[in-house]
């Protein structure tokens, strides 16, 4: 069971890296700034987030990358011990996302020094200030799906 939770993490790390690969190197996102893909909906814009959420905590530089990346390591390792005796597909998967998600953001942290954002969604006129990434989508999605999802009780541990 627990491959499940690998094969959901390593594949949405994998997309998460590809895509921000392709939006942000290939496509040249770095430099052009703004790409509108579906006008009016959907643009990438180029945003390095040095902080976490909305860019809480983006001004203290050196030592505040690499706690972060201690977090996300932190947060990894806590939620694959919470899954350890885990039965539930779908709670695995959701387990997979978080830690699929939480590496990507952490690996742009040690390449970049910084997460590459760039997707951005606006509606009925408004401007969304705001940019994501696959690793977030992935991270929140995986967050409700354990909350919905993880099991009570779980498995005996065979260790023991």
């Amino acid at each position: 069971m627990q491959r499940l939770l690998l094969i959901s993490a390593a594949s949405i790390f994998t997309l998460d890296q590809i895509t921000k690969y392709l939006v942000v190197f290939y496509m040249n996102l770095v430099e052009r700034g703004e790409i509108s893909v579906l006008p009016g909906f959907v643009h990438f814009h180029m945003a390095w987030n040095s902080g976490i959420n909305f860019g809480l905590f983006s001004s203290n530089g050196l030592a505040t990358r690499w706690i972060l990346i201690a977090i996300a390591l932190g947060i990894c390792g806590v939620v694959a011990y919470w899954m350890r005796r885990e039965t539930r597909p779908i709670a695995l998967m959701s387990a997979g996302l978080v830690i699929g998600g939480a590496l990507g953001n952490a690996v742009d942290r040690v390449l970049y020094g910084s997460v590459a954002d760039f997707l951005n969604i606006t509606c009925c006129g408004l401007r969304n200030p705001f940019a994501f990434n696959v690793a977030d989508i992935a991270i929140f999605a995986g967050l409700l799906g354990l909350m919905f999802f993880a099991s009570d009780t779980k498995e005996p541990d065979p260790s023991n």
